[in-house]
């Protein structure tokens, strides 16, 4: 296949699950398929909680290098 080119829906599929059995094998395949999706934070409050967690000191620091 072609880079930038897409194969059919169907054909990704076969060939995702193809894989996963391969090198999962069938129970954790299906695990991994199983999985809910995870919920996703408001952006505002994931940036929040980012900033209570955050040490100023030392991301000031890492972002310019500090001393």
């Amino acid at each position: 296949m072609k880079q930038g080119q897409y194969i059919k829906d169907e054909k990704l599929l076969k060939q995702g699950v193809d894989i996963l059995m391969e090198k999962l094998g069938p129970i954790e395949t299906s695990r991994f398929l199983s999985f809910p999706p995870q919920k996703r934070i408001e952006s505002v409050k994931r940036h929040q909680k980012w900033q209570s967690e955050l040490d100023k000191n030392k991301f000031l620091d890492d972002l310019f290098g500090g001393k």
